[in-house]
């Protein structure tokens, strides 16, 4: 979900937000509806393509995950092999904790 606001902060279409979030088309389409029940994202049409861009509410999101993720990196301590910190991955209702996988 983080990756996909990140992408729409600016405005982005489906599948630049596909590409860069590294999901396929249907998750894609899952996260969005999530998304924009939530208010987190907003779908502008212009020019006859539909784009999606992160809200205030969303941004805000953005921020707190990203507050989340500096303090789990802090708690578990610096990954010497890269620098990466784990991440968090939706599991039907829950979201739980990966380590990165090299």
């Amino acid at each position: 979900m983080a990756e996909i606001l990140e992408v729409a902060l600016d405005g982005a279409l489906k599948t630049q937000m596909m590409y860069r979030a590294n999901l396929s088309f249907a998750q894609l389409n899952e996260y969005l509806r999530l998304l924009l029940d939530l208010k987190l994202l907003a779908k502008v049409e212009g020019s006859g393509r539909a784009m999606y861009r992160t809200t205030s509410k969303g941004a805000r999101f953005l921020q707190s995950y990203k507050e989340i993720q500096d303090l789990l990196t802090k708690e578990r301590g610096p990954d010497r092999n890269s620098g990466n910190s784990g991440f968090l991955v939706k599991r039907s209702s829950q979201a739980i904790y990966k380590e990165p996988r090299y």
